[in-house]
């Protein structure tokens, strides 16, 4: 077995209570991670304490099992606490993780920083859930539709339906072994992709409103006055959005910047060019080819779109 896999899986063996945290905003892959890791540890530890903490599943509410709690601040103390998904401290839910009596991490972004006691990181996997999938199985852990299916949702979303070139043979395999246990896939995916006419239309909207930088890179700017009048949250246009420019011909990189209270929540995507370094320079980070930060400003929406343009231009 994997030796951080060992070392993780004692940890789990000697505490009764564990407490899940996974990165704010979620994903599918951030929500599969963390519903797919309790259910398994529910089904095989059943004389423990799982809890899970975290902001809205979104989207991905429809997964079962998949609600955040309240989890008071007394349990942390003598708790392992397991961060999922998230590369970077500044991006984790709930900051009393720190104040847990272990921690360990798995993840699967481009190593930024040490955060857990055990920090298993490891950007070769597709997804976090495909990280855990290969942990259960290394560990001799016994998978169940409950566990499988949102651990696949993960895999799926992440790979982009294993579209990406994150997508490796061992990543069928493992999405194999999740199947294995009897999914029913068309229920997943009517969840996952049927859209709303009215959903339909705002993507239109989008659509039509994207606009290029002088070098190449295909980017939407939204408003906060734009998504009130819209009706939509924050998150449903910065993250949900971004995919409108994905299959543009010509278009090797293209950004997403939509004002909230915080800053301008920035994604980054490509399909050809290794930008999460921009991501960095600006707070933030990822994958390789998919990442974001928050800005400050319309000037530093500028500065990072002539730092990608320029990522452009050295590759041609």
């Amino acid at each position: 077995m994997n030796a951080l896999y060992r070392e993780a899986l004692s940890l789990i063996q000697q505490y009764d209570t564990v407490i899940l945290h996974r990165h704010a905003m979620p994903d599918g892959d951030a929500v599969g991670s963390q519903t797919g890791l309790k259910n398994l540890l529910e089904e095989n530890f059943p004389g423990k304490t799982i809890r899970m903490v975290g902001d809205s599943a979104a989207r991905f509410s429809f997964l079962p099992d998949s609600a955040p709690e309240e989890v008071p601040d007394e349990v942390f103390p003598s708790a392992l606490c397991i961060i999922l998904d998230c590369g970077a401290r500044s991006m984790i839910y709930d900051p009393r993780w720190e104040q847990a009596a272990a921690t360990v991490r798995f993840d699967h972004h481009l190593f930024q920083e040490k955060i857990a006691q055990v920090d298993i990181s490891d950007p070769s996997f597709e997804s976090a859930c495909g990280l855990l999938t290969d942990f259960a199985l290394e560990s001799g852990l016994t998978l169940s539709p409950r566990s499988a299916l949102p651990l696949y949702l993960g895999m799926v979303t992440d790979s982009g339906r294993f579209r990406y070139d994150s997508t490796s043979p061992r990543t069928l395999r493992l999405a194999a072994a999740l199947l294995e246990q009897g999914l029913d896939t068309n229920e997943l995916y009517r969840n996952l992709y049927a859209s709303t006419v009215e959903e339909v239309q705002k993507r239109a909207h989008f659509a039509l409103k994207i606009q290029y930088s002088a070098g190449g890179t295909a980017y939407l700017y939204n408003s906060k006055e734009e998504i009130e009048a819209m009706q939509m949250g924050i998150f449903d246009v910065s993250r949900g959005m971004v995919g409108v420019m994905s299959d543009l011909k010509g278009i090797d990189i293209w950004a997403n910047f939509t004002e909230s209270p915080d800053g301008i929540l920035t994604e980054l995507r490509s399909s050809r060019y290794t930008i999460q370094p921009v991501a960095v320079k600006y707070g933030g980070g990822g994958h390789a080819k998919a990442c974001g930060c928050t800005l400050k400003n319309k000037e530093e929406v500028y500065a990072l779109l002539a730092d990608l343009d320029k990522i452009i231009e050295a590759g041609r």
